[in-house]
C-alpha cells in the first residue's frame, strides 16, 4: 500500500482536501528555482518581488511561464512538460503564494 501511496504522491495527483494540483505541480517543476532564488527567480511567497510581475496582469505572467524569459534561466515551461492548463494552475499558486 506505501508502494501505490508513493507512486501517486510521485505523479503530482492531488486527493481531495490535501495538496492542490498546482502546488503539486510546482513542487516538481518550479521549487528547484523558485524556491531558492535561483538566477534571480522571483521566490515563492516574496510579495515584493511578485508585485511587479502581478501587476503586469495574468496573461502576461502565463505567457513567460509558457514561453520563457530570454536572457534569464526561464525556459518554456520551465523546463518541465506540462500541459498550458497545468502550468496555469501552477502560476495561479504561486501568485496566490505572493499576494
Amino acid at each position: 500500500m506505501k508502494a501505490v501511496i508513493a507512486a501517486v504522491l510521485a505523479a503530482g495527483v492531488a486527493f481531495a482536501g490535501s495538496v492542490s494540483a498546482g502546488e503539486a505541480e510546482y513542487k516538481k517543476a518550479c521549487a528547484a528555482c523558485h524556491d531558492l532564488g535561483v538566477s534571480g527567480a522571483p521566490k515563492l511567497g516574496d510579495k515584493a518581488a511578485w508585485a511587479p510581475r502581478i501587476a503586469k496582469g495574468m496573461p502576461a505572467l502565463y505567457e513567460t511561464a509558457l514561453k520563457g524569459k530570454p536572457g534569464t534561466a526561464m525556459m518554456p515551461k520551465g523546463g518541465s512538460q506540462l500541459d498550458e492548463a497545468a502550468l496555469k494552475s501552477t502560476v495561479d499558486y504561486m501568485v496566490s503564494k505572493a499576494k
